[in-house]
């Protein structure tokens, strides 16, 4: 509708207010209305991210080489979140975590401003509208359907408490009623039904919930572990989250040398056991269990489960998507990601509760063994329904499309 330029830069300009009111919070409540505007940032900002990426790179090594770099960022920004995290705990207080972010967000704004070419007029001759129908069931449908499974594991009687089954049903009605309006009503839906259309499309998307939902679990029980079982300084999980950092840097760069290479399939059955192992590992590590025996192989196995499987989802969905959906292809990617942590997290959530008459470690555990049921099912939905082929050097979708409309022309115009 108005490009990924403006929605960019105004995302991230979005995000250094949102910091900087994050920061300067004087009550929880405040903190976390800052916090959901935030959300509001990353989710106007990553799919821009995506789909200027997708509109100027080609099918081929540059565009894997292009995302390959994209997901490299994501791991280094990872650990820097982390280090940053820490040495605001340790050392400042919470405040400037957020005040560093504004900072950091307010030089990446500078920056895209001046480095990024627009593309605003060329998205408004497209003539697109927005889907406000859409909007407006899908965003309060999923927030109330997310809320009631999470809250639920801290509401004063879990499911009989009256909210929780109301935010539920309230949630999956408004989803209902979004799915037929955007199905059988709405001319531009948000997500029109023939992106699934694409060969694997479906299967694809539902791999990657359960995948990113054992991502989401990971990151955090596996803080929560080193912190609260394993006596962690906050510097130290920093320090030993560092291969995760690393891996992905090299896991990245190698993965935009070899993925026009070697089949899609193979390679995303990789990251899908490097997804199980980094459960596992937690799963079965004993009360004073080595760092380097368990919680360092663990953080390779996690680096190899997200830089692979966001990488190559990555070009699988956008190179699948004409240039006028590649912001279409960036919010499926992201409204995957973060709906696979959060409804995840919250079941996630409920198993630790549920064992918390337990050791704390062994409740841990049962996160971490629920963690690698997700994994394991991600698995098994890629092994036996996804086929992603080389991610060679083609034709733009555009380009098939004029091609085949040209032949459909040509024995008429004879």
């Amino acid at each position: 509708m108005y490009g990924g330029y403006v929605l960019y830069v105004a995302g991230f300009t979005w995000m250094i207010i949102s910091s900087i009111l994050a920061g300067v919070s004087q009550s929880w409540l405040m903190l976390l209305i800052c916090r959901a505007l935030q959300g509001l940032a990353l989710a106007c900002f990553l799919p821009a991210g995506m789909m200027i990426l997708g509109s100027i790179y080609r099918p081929g090594p540059r565009k894997n080489l292009a995302f390959s770099i994209y997901g490299a960022c994501a791991a280094l920004g990872f650990f820097t979140g982390i280090f940053f995290s820490g040495l605001c705990s340790q050392y400042l207080t919470w405040r400037w975590y957020f005040f560093i972010g504004a900072i950091l967000s307010a030089i990446t704004t500078v920056s895209s401003y001046f480095s990024i070419p627009s593309d605003y007029g060329e998205k408004r001759k497209l003539g697109i509208q927005m889907d406000w129908a859409g909007c407006c069931l899908s965003v309060p449908g999923t927030v109330l359907l997310v809320f009631s499974i999470a809250e639920s594991s801290f509401a004063p009687q879990g499911w009989r408490t009256p909210y929780i089954p109301v935010c539920f049903v309230l949630g999956v009605i408004l989803l209902g009623i979004m799915a037929y309006v955007e199905g059988w009503v709405m001319p531009n839906p948000l997500l029109p039904g023939d992106m699934f259309r694409v060969k694997h499309m479906t299967a694809l998307v539902f791999a990657l919930l359960f995948l990113y939902g054992s991502l989401g679990t990971f990151l955090l029980y596996s803080v929560l572990y080193m912190s609260n079982i394993m006596g962690a300084t906050p510097l130290q999980i920093v320090a030993w989250t560092v291969p995760m950092a690393a891996g992905g840097l090299i896991i990245s760069a190698i993965g935009g040398l070899v993925f026009h290479k070697i089949s899609g399939t193979i390679v995303m059955l990789i990251s899908c056991l490097g997804y199980v192992g980094s459960g596992i590992l937690f799963a079965v590590i004993p009360i004073g269990g080595n760092y380097w025996a368990f919680v360092f192989p663990a953080m390779i196995c996690g680096t190899i489960g997200i830089d692979i499987s966001f990488n190559l989802a990555n070009i699988f969905i956008t190179t699948s998507m004409p240039k006028a959906r590649q912001g279409l292809a960036g919010a499926l990617i992201n409204c995957t990601l973060h709906l696979g942590i959060a409804l995840m997290l919250g079941f996630a959530d409920i198993v630790q509760t549920q064992t918390k008459d337990l050791e704390r470690s062994q409740s841990y555990k049962a996160v971490f063994w629920f963690q690698t049921g997700l994994a394991s099912t991600g698995l098994l939905i890629v092994l036996f329904f996804v086929r992603i082929h080389h991610a060679k050097s083609d034709l733009t979708v555009d380009e098939r499309q004029a091609l085949a409309a040209e032949a459909a022309r040509s024995p008429s115009s004879q």
